[in-house]
């Protein structure tokens, strides 16, 4: 009889704790770009992994949303870089990064699920011949 009484926890409160409002994950902000396209989900052709890719080729960074290992960080996702180091199953680029004032010379691994050769090289000799 003597205890005061609690008032009851307000229902906004608990519903605002359980949902994440401003996540902070390594993937956020992916849903469209890591999305496969239309009809083109299921087995990944096998040119992706046969393809031979050199030191020194320009390749451009497309994450695959179908396979989670080797994928790069989404900064990277549509840049070109150059082939510096081949593995089995990966490749070392180089690829520039804007930081504030400056660009830095990035070196990632990048496994070939993930990678394409560019066409930018063929355009250019297009363009000269």
């Amino acid at each position: 009889r003597d205890q005061p009484t609690r008032a009851p926890l307000s229902v906004g409160v608990d519903q605002q704790q359980s949902r994440m409002v401003n996540p902070k994950g390594i993937r956020r902000g992916t849903r469209f770009m890591f999305a496969r396209k239309y009809k083109k989900n299921g087995v990944e052709p096998l040119t992706t992994f046969l393809r031979r890719f050199k030191v020194g080729d320009i390749v451009d960074i497309k994450g695959n949303g179908a396979f989670q290992k080797g994928m790069p960080f989404k900064i990277y996702h549509g840049k070109t870089g150059r082939i510096f180091n081949v593995t089995k199953h990966a490749v070392g680029i180089i690829v520039n990064k804007r930081v504030r004032t400056r660009i830095l010379e990035k070196r990632i691994n990048v496994r070939v699920e993930h990678i394409r050769p560019s066409k930018c090289r063929q355009d250019f000799l297009d363009r000269v011949t």
